[in-house]
């Protein structure tokens, strides 16, 4: 029987005995798979959450302080800042790894066909690759050379460490940030604490299957952004005690109790926080109830009033924060004592400046009197009256012209003043047809169009009649035409071709609302598409 031959029944039963053993073996290793897929999964959903704490929470209550308590909240705000951007590059490093052993080891999130998440058993040949992993993280698959993609992991999981030892190893009340950081934003091992003689490296990338790997990348990612989180929540909580607690809140609106007819006025609306803490003192107030001042205000004389003083902060520690503060107030004649107002008001209706040869709209006032015993006159120029406290002033010659306005006071005080204005010239006009001095339009359309003159946002009442221009296309000799229509010049437009410029030049004009000659008119360009 030692040398007894099996029978062909029993080599296929052996045979079925071995392929059933493999056939469990292969379900085992799925699931094992599939329980790292999906504690990866879950990694990477608490990781998102903390990132969410982290910017919705965290973050925002801190820059808030920073803003509120600078003294106190400022410089660990910077500090966080410069740890957040170095945590964001690590994060966004060990992503972009996880994404290129993905693709190296074709693993596909979903069916390139049909769009669908792909399952685990789909993708079990990929998750169980260990060469892409060996390639990515050792020189030419050698245990013992790092690659330098491996070292600039490394390098990046050094500098947050190195940064956090740095700044805040110093701070009593933060020695468990670093303590943490020491422990989990490494790449090596201390001296002597390697489980098995390993490297780092080589227990974490060296021969992992894909899967193995990317739960090491995900546990970097979060073990960054929980140190994050704690970064924030210790720097809060170092000030908690230094930080008076503002409980109480009141609208408050900010606004003129005295508006000026026609002058544009904005009101400022905005919640107040304040606390009645003895820690708070305001000075330059008569009184100090519940957190908040009290001052009347004096009234006892026509003019504008300032106040001002100080509120003091004093926090936990001791430490006094001061904020200044001052506030003008313009007091007024009430409506039983307007009549008795004394001044003068000038205005120009239209600009800040006289333009020359045109009729410009002023009027002037004085408080309290009757606007139809005023006078003008002018340094040049002529001066018509246009109303009750109205006139238009027409300058001639120089770069300026003073106005002097002169009335009788509400005590029957003579009194007069001068107001000094610049003088321009009219701009010059500009060619324009359908509103534009450059458009496109196609050649047969030309024909049908007229030529306008206008002086672009002048407001005054100043317009222009076309009397002649030229027309001038490609090739052609340009042509006078009288009037206002291009209608004269059909047969020099059927030369117009696409691509061809007709330009409308030495436009003519006569001017109403204007005095003397028409200053020279700028062309239009027309573009043939």
């Amino acid at each position: 029987m030692a040398k007894g031959k099996q029978t062909p029944r029993q080599k296929m039963i052996n045979l079925m005995y071995l392929v059933f053993i493999a056939m469990m073996a292969l379900n085992i290793d799925v699931e094992i798979i599939r329980s790292y897929y999906d504690s990866t999964k879950a990694l990477n959903e608490t990781r998102f959450l903390t990132e969410q704490k982290n910017e919705d929470i965290f973050e925002k209550t801190l820059e808030a302080k920073a803003q509120q308590v600078p003294d106190t909240y400022a410089t660990p705000w910077e500090q966080y800042k410069a740890l957040k951007a170095k945590i964001d590059v690590l994060v966004k490093s060990a992503e972009e790894i996880k994404v290129t052993l993905k693709k190296q080891s074709d693993f596909h999130d979903k069916d390139p066909k049909t769009g669908k998440d792909m399952d685990v058993s789909e993708n079990f040949s990929a998750l169980n690759n260990n060469e892409a992993t060996t390639e990515y993280f050792f020189k030419e698959g050698d245990e013992n050379s790092p690659s330098t993609k491996a070292l600039e992991l490394k390098k990046q999981l050094d500098d947050v460490r190195a940064y956090i030892v740095s700044t805040f190893g110093g701070n009593p009340q933060l020695l468990k940030l670093v303590d943490r950081a020491n422990r989990s934003i490494i790449a090596e091992y201390p001296a002597g604490k390697s489980p098995n003689g390993k490297t780092w490296f080589q227990n974490k990338f060296y021969h992992q299957p894909l899967i193995a790997a990317i739960s090491n990348l995900e546990i970097i990612q979060n073990d960054a952004r929980n140190v994050q989180s704690d970064a924030l929540a210790l720097m809060l909580q170092e000030k908690v005690d230094a930080s008076i607690k503002f409980t109480s809140y009141e609208a408050i609106v900010s606004a003129p109790t005295d508006v000026q007819a026609g002058k544009k006025a904005e009101a400022v609306v905005m919640l107040g926080n304040y606390s009645n803490s003895s820690k708070i003192s305001i000075s330059g107030v008569s009184r100090q109830e519940n957190g908040k001042g009290y001052l009347p205000l004096n009234t006892g004389s026509i003019g504008e009033k300032k106040i001002g003083g100080v509120i003091t902060l004093t926090d936990a520690t001791g430490k006094a924060q001061q904020f200044p503060f001052t506030h003008t107030y313009n007091v007024i004649a009430g409506p039983q004592q307007v009549k008795l107002e004394q001044g003068l008001l000038l205005s120009a209706d239209k600009m800040n400046v006289m333009y020359r040869g045109l009729q410009n709209p002023v009027s002037g006032s004085i408080l309290g009197a009757d606007n139809a015993q005023l006078s003008l006159t002018a340094s040049s120029g002529n001066v018509s009256s246009a109303g009750k406290g109205k006139w238009n002033v027409k300058p001639t010659t120089g770069n300026t012209i003073n106005l002097t306005l002169s009335g009788t006071d509400p005590t029957g005080k003579r009194v007069s003043q001068v107001f000094e204005y610049r003088i321009k010239n009219v701009p010059p006009p500009q060619g324009q047809m359908r509103g534009q001095n450059s458009l496109s339009m196609p050649a047969t359309s030309i024909k049908n169009q007229t030529v306008q003159a206008a002086i672009p946002d002048f407001d005054f009442p100043v317009s222009f009649t076309v009397t002649e221009f030229m027309v001038r296309v490609p090739g052609k000799a340009a042509m006078l035409v009288k009037g206002n229509s291009l209608a004269d010049a059909e047969g020099l437009l059927k030369n117009v071709r696409s691509g061809d410029i007709v330009s409308i030049i030495e436009i003519k004009a006569t001017a109403q609302g204007l005095e003397g000659p028409v200053k020279r008119i700028s062309p239009i360009v027309i573009s043939v598409p």
